[in-house]
């Protein structure tokens, strides 16, 4: 089996990748990564050696690069992870968001037409539902709830994931997707939450939380996100969306306040900044279709989860920090410091 696993120098396509590898050893990956500022060669350090792994430097918006990638290599599968994925960013700049997001799914699903890939697997967002109300406990997204998208960067994966569905159904071509919840764990970018807050708590610095940090999301560790994708691959119907779920709800100030808790950190570094535009107040996923029908469940409840990746940021600052001092600064400081 050769998968091509584009975004694998990100976030969770790094530790799709390093999972894939544990679990199936007689696999071939090939890594196919633009490595733009969220994409890292050197999370990949320990894999590169590896006589069944292979890295590719290139944009999957670039046709030429992907059908020369294909015709040379033949993947079996894709599982396409590749996108611009912060919020906040595709507020500040759509149009990147949908070339990466948009185009570049469009040229991947052309190459699988023509190449005859076996399946082409989409990893979506629980963003493209939109929100659920706060004072709604009871409302969970499930596979049929519609698309209602509020951002820029939702409305772009929303708009992959139809164009996904137009090619199973226009051109047969064997498509899952899956939409999850918030991930978490090691490896990932320092400026999303969870590693935010961490950083900016051992270094003492504010700790910037939009409106009052009442929004609520579902917390998925990333290892269990990683084994819900290898399960669609091997047993998953084409053409369905799978919604893949924690079961760890959570508000975003309960989360902070943990991290300074177990940093012995004082919450008065906690700082509340302007609200996001469009800030989206609560998701929470409803995860029994892929429980009913591929056996899958979260193995990793938040209380253990949230440690473990504590713990990683906390043995591996050499990684992030090196992050955090480049083009990064200059970011932050545009995101927050007038807020």
């Amino acid at each position: 089996m050769k998968i091509l696993i584009t975004g694998g120098a990100g976030f969770i396509g790094s530790n799709f990748i390093f999972y894939m590898l544990q679990t199936h050893p007689d696999y071939e990956l090939i890594c196919l990564d633009k490595l733009t500022y969220a994409g890292n060669l050197k999370t990949l350090e320990p894999v590169m050696e590896q006589a069944n792994f292979k890295f590719v430097k290139a944009d999957i918006a670039d046709r030429q690069a992907v059908f020369d990638l294909f015709a040379a290599e033949k993947p079996n599968v894709v599982v396409n992870f590749a996108a611009e994925s912060h919020v906040d960013r595709s507020i500040e700049n759509p149009g990147v968001f949908l070339q990466t997001n948009v185009i570049g799914t469009q040229v991947l699903l052309d190459a699988c037409r023509q190449f005859g890939v076996e399946r082409y697997h989409q990893v979506s967002t629980d963003e493209v539902y939109g929100d659920l109300p706060l004072d709604r406990p009871d409302l969970f997204f499930t596979e049929q709830t519609p698309l209602h998208t509020s951002s820029p960067y939702s409305a772009s994966k929303a708009s992959a994931d139809l164009l996904c569905n137009a090619y199973q159904r226009t051109y047969n071509l064997p498509i899952t997707i899956s939409r999850c919840s918030n991930n978490y764990g090691p490896y990932q970018f320092p400026e999303k939450l969870i590693p935010l807050m961490i950083a900016n708590a051992l270094a003492d610095k504010p700790l910037p939380v939009y409106g009052e940090g009442l929004n609520v999301r579902d917390w998925l560790y990333v290892e269990d996100h990683c084994r819900a994708i290898d399960l669609i691959l091997q047993n998953g119907e084409a053409g369905q969306v799978y919604n893949i779920g924690g079961h760890n709800e959570m508000r975003n100030i309960d989360i902070v306040k943990l991290i300074l808790k177990a940093l012995d950190k004082p919450e008065s570094l906690i700082t509340f900044v302007t609200d996001r535009k469009g800030h989206d107040m609560r998701y929470a996923i409803n995860p029994t279709f892929i429980h009913d029908k591929l056996g899958w469940l979260p193995e990793t409840k938040f209380a253990d989860g949230i440690q473990k990746t504590i713990a990683w940021y906390l043995n591996h600052k050499e990684w992030w920090q090196e992050i955090i001092s480049g083009e990064y600064q200059s970011y932050y400081e545009r995101m927050y410091a007038n807020r």
